[in-house]
């Protein structure tokens, strides 16, 4: 019983986010490499890859992705010229935004749901886990 309420509440969890999304039309990954790019402008392709945990391949094609729509561009490592750059366009800044705009919003919705105390719990709970 347990089981089926867990997955349960995942399912709606997940279908408000990717609701969230829908808009935007961005997917998880796309956001967190042009999160990342953001935070570390100038980010290594191969080191991207590293922090995401992905194979090169799938980072080199949502890069492709993300480059076609001029969110963001390559360029050559000045230190290294193997290694190719990569930054945010203003395009991309912007639907970086957004998408933040979207994950407080979920966030907000998310926690709704709960009381303060419960929250704390939940918080705890998440903690003891991924701690």
């Amino acid at each position: 019983i347990v089981g089926f309420h867990i997955r349960r509440a995942h399912g709606s969890v997940y279908r408000h986010f990717t609701e969230t999304f829908t808009d935007l039309d961005l997917t998880q990954k796309q956001v967190s490499v042009l999160w990342l790019v953001a935070d570390h402008p100038g980010i290594a392709q191969t080191e991207l890859a590293q922090r995401l945990q992905l194979d090169r391949a799938t980072v080199m094609a949502i890069v492709n992705r993300l480059q076609e729509r001029k969110y963001l561009v390559r360029g050559q490592s000045p230190t290294d010229g193997r290694k190719q750059t990569l930054n945010l366009l203003p395009a991309g800044e912007k639907s970086l935004q957004g998408a933040k705009a979207a994950i407080r919003e979920h966030e907000a919705w998310l926690k709704s749901r709960f009381s303060r105390a419960e929250l704390d719990t939940l918080i705890a709970l998440l903690r003891r886990v991924h701690g």
